[in-house]
């Protein structure tokens, strides 16, 4: 899949009549995720990110995999595999490998960040960053990373230099940290991939399937456990039942308690930090650097 199929595929408008997602009224934890999540996937959707990774021999898929895996290191792909953790693991697979034989991990993480930071330097020309940036670094920089493998390996990396690169280092790190603890969280309660897919897609609004088919999974495979959610009483027909929706509400707070700790170091201004950091998301996704559609940045 090149860029311009992403695009096509992802950067769909929020449904009419949508139904605003549960997010958009949350916690402060879950509102600080939400707002940062532009910025932090800013090396995935900008499209001068994804010209210098062509330029590597990458695709869209081969550099979102292999950009976000190198945080790791150079590991087998099982660990791969297990970190991405809701992906269909032949696909993560398949995509690792290729990734890795056509370019080295210092070239996709030096290309990566360097257009990242100037991709997101010109979505945010003339913003003053560095009072957030700092904020969220020191938060992020004291985070526990106990198992949590995205959110340590990303954390080895070297901070850039200039208050953007900080900005999205700090946004992503937050992001993966946020992810790792989710993960945790779903994987102590029981729960496989496509089981932690469908539950989230289903939770934010989105139709049964639509979310989890684009990591990979099967309509074959996505058909069998929701069935067997329904034998459950996690669902009702194509919809979450109210079993299903405590559960998912309980998912969503103990994640929350986990990153309370990022949260009380970014101190007591956080609701003008979120705001803030809202603002700055909207100019990526008015700048067509993020999908516009609500329920897409909700559940990813």
């Amino acid at each position: 899949m090149d860029y311009s199929d992403a695009v096509a595929a992802m950067f769909q408008p929020t449904p009419e009549g949508a139904v605003a997602p549960p997010t958009v009224d949350a916690s402060v934890a879950r509102r600080f995720r939400d707002a940062i999540e532009p910025i932090a996937m800013h090396a995935v959707w900008s499209k001068t990110t994804n010209e210098r990774l062509a330029g590597l021999g990458l695709n869209f898929l081969s550099g979102y995999v292999w950009g976000r895996a190198a945080g790791l290191g150079e590991p087998e792909s099982g660990v791969v595999v297990s970190s991405f953790a809701v992906f269909e693991p032949g696909m993560v697979e398949a995509i690792y490998g290729e990734g890795r034989s056509v370019c080295t991990r210092p070239d996709v993480l030096a290309a990566r960040t360097e257009s990242t930071i100037a991709s997101l330097s010109g979505v945010l020309d003339g913003e003053d960053v560095v009072g957030i940036a700092d904020l969220i670094q020191a938060a992020v920089s004291k985070a526990d990373g106990t198992g949590r493998p995205l959110f340590s390996g990303l954390a080895n990396q070297d901070w850039p230099g200039d208050p953007i690169g900080r900005l999205w280092h700090a946004c992503e790190l937050a992001r993966e940290h946020r992810g790792d603890s989710h993960v945790a969280v779903c994987v102590a309660r029981g729960l496989g991939p496509v089981e932690m897919n469908i539950l989230t897609e289903l939770w934010v609004g989105m139709p049964l399937g639509s979310y989890t088919a684009t990591r990979g999974w099967s309509a074959e495979m996505i058909g069998a456990t929701a069935e067997g959610l329904r034998t459950r009483g996690l669902l009702d027909g194509d919809q979450l039942s109210q079993k299903g929706r405590t559960l998912r509400d309980e998912i969503e707070a103990s994640t929350d308690e986990l990153e309370q700790p990022i949260i009380d170091a970014l101190g007591k201004d956080v609701d003008q930090v979120i705001d803030r950091l809202n603002a700055w998301s909207e100019k990526c996704v008015a700048g067509a650097a993020f999908p516009p559609d609500i329920y897409k940045r909700a559940a990813g």
